[in-house]
């Protein structure tokens, strides 16, 4: 017959362990030593089990002079449910808005905590990337794109809120090199195809100017502030910037994919940038 061990007993059940001891502790005529010699354990763990409550003791600390304040938590919560954000990336977030530092873990427990549910997103398994990267040449191959700042999709409604109220500009222009990320941002009230020759001329012109000498190719969408998919507009705007050694190439309709380089940065933005400093302006 095989006996069962204090110890064993106790990851059974700390409960019925400790009536164990208290029975022994009483069949020996109360004495400690005794006990804790015929049960294998220390005679302080036979006075915890006979004198203490039968449950097993609360091992949180009395006091936690490094615990987070309720009001950080809180602002943690909020903005997680708020921004569907992570723990790295709401880690950065929170500094830069509020001046927060709080390290990556301990916003994980807080929100593992609080129960904040994971925003998923579906990806596409298999795709192959945009260009070949290794052989790619700085300043060789660029995406265009524009991003309309009030599509009340992506930003939390009082950001639009306070974008019209003041009358910030509506339109965001963005033209990225794929090789290195330098990207070149400007903003208008309108959008039109003027401001997009005006903006691709500004930004070609800028790079030669500074040394920048290869052919340049520039990716971009149909849309109307471009040349709206009009093959005679097409061939004059790629004309006139031939004098700049520069292409314009735009995407096949339906391929948006094509642009996915310019098109993460337009969430950057949305994350680094508008949600927190919009307001402030």
């Amino acid at each position: 017959m095989n006996i069962i061990s204090y110890h064993e007993l106790r990851k059974i059940s700390p409960q019925k362990a400790r009536e164990v001891v208290r029975k022994v502790f009483e069949a020996n005529n109360r004495n400690v030593s005794k006990t804790a010699k015929i049960l294998g354990i220390a005679r302080a763990t036979v006075r915890r089990a006979v004198y203490d409550c039968l449950e097993d003791k609360s091992r949180r600390p009395k006091n936690s002079p490094k615990k987070l304040k309720s009001e950080f938590e809180d602002i943690i919560v909020e903005e997680a449910k708020r921004t569907g954000f992570r723990y790295r990336r709401l880690s950065t977030y929170l500094q830069k808005k509020y001046g927060l530092v709080i390290s990556e873990n301990t916003i994980k427990s807080v929100l593992k905590r609080n129960k904040v549910p994971k925003k998923t997103r579906k990806t596409k398994k298999g795709e192959r990337s945009l260009y070949d990267y290794e052989a790619l040449i700085p300043f060789s191959e660029f995406q265009l794109d524009t991003k309309h700042l009030l599509d009340k999709e992506s930003l939390p409604k009082e950001v639009y809120e306070h974008m019209k109220n003041y009358r910030l500009p509506r339109y965001e222009w963005n033209m990225i090199d794929v090789a290195t990320r330098t990207r070149f941002t400007a903003y208008s009230y309108e959008l039109n195809s003027t401001f997009g020759f005006m903006f691709i001329s500004i930004v070609a012109l800028w790079l030669r100017v500074h040394n920048v000498r290869g052919r340049m190719k520039i990716r971009m969408d149909n849309g109307m502030e471009f040349c709206g998919g009009s093959e005679r507009k097409l061939n004059e705007w790629n004309e006139i910037f031939e004098k700049l050694d520069l292409q314009l190439s735009p995407i096949p309709p339906k391929a948006k994919h094509l642009m996915g380089v310019i098109e993460n940065t337009h969430r950057a933005d949305d994350e680094y940038f508008l949600m927190i400093h919009a307001e402030r302006c």
